[in-house]
């Protein structure tokens, strides 16, 4: 996977009511209604550039299938998985890529089992990095970054706010929409914050109706 899967639209993305944030010092919302941590991975090897190249409507059923049996076989519970459109940017093309993957939501694990568990999966997919979210409290000393869900957003929406905010594309890299529902899923750094926010209205989304969710990133690479 690229650097940063920031920007994630997903198919079957997580709901737990709406919490308003108003600034940029956003207010949390309610934890995580059925997971401890989720992994975001894809087996794409290639760099797809065109939008309509056919391997972007595959289902990725039987990735989904081995994900889960790793997470299992590494002493994990295995969720349910969301299919996910990515739009990222690439600085070595000098434009967007495009990537079909899943978000994993996994239950009883710690942070160095997760850890684990995405570098198996890594390397069994020939990935640069996997990315992993692990859930916590605001206060957490381990938190890190933020996990910012909304409605309402189409990869052609991601696709163009990403070409017209060069901050936003380099800093934070791209990002995915559910395949079905067209919810964004945007994990950024806690200190990119703001200009996760600003993307988010450049995106056409009402921060008021914004979730908010805390925890701690960590991209598993070799």
């Amino acid at each position: 996977m690229k650097r940063r899967l920031g920007i994630l639209v997903s198919v079957g993305a997580l709901t737990c009511g709406v919490t308003g944030v108003g600034t940029a010092a956003a207010s949390a919302a309610p934890a995580h209604p059925t997971a401890t941590a989720e992994i975001f991975a894809t087996s794409n090897t290639a760099v797809i550039t065109d939008p309509a190249d056919p391997r972007l409507r595959t289902q990725l059923r039987g990735f989904d299938r081995e994900v889960r049996s790793v997470i299992r076989a590494n002493g994990a519970r295995a969720a349910k998985s969301t299919l996910l459109n990515g739009v990222f940017w690439s600085s070595d093309l000098k434009q967007a890529t495009y990537e079909r993957s899943r978000e994993f939501d996994v239950n009883h694990v710690s942070a160095s089992g997760l850890h684990h568990i995405a570098d198996v999966i890594r390397k069994e997919f020939k990935q640069e990095s996997v990315l992993t979210f692990r859930h916590l409290p605001r206060g957490s000393a381990q938190t890190n970054a933020v996990d910012i869900e909304a409605t309402g957003v189409t990869s052609t929406h991601l696709h163009d706010a990403l070409l017209a905010d060069p901050e936003a594309r380099d800093e934070l890299g791209g990002g995915s929409v559910t395949a079905r529902d067209g919810r964004l899923i945007l994990i950024a750094p806690l200190a990119d914050l703001p200009l996760a926010k600003k993307f988010v209205g450049e995106l056409g989304v009402d921060w008021a109706k914004a979730e908010v969710r805390y925890g701690a990133e960590e991209f598993v690479g070799g």
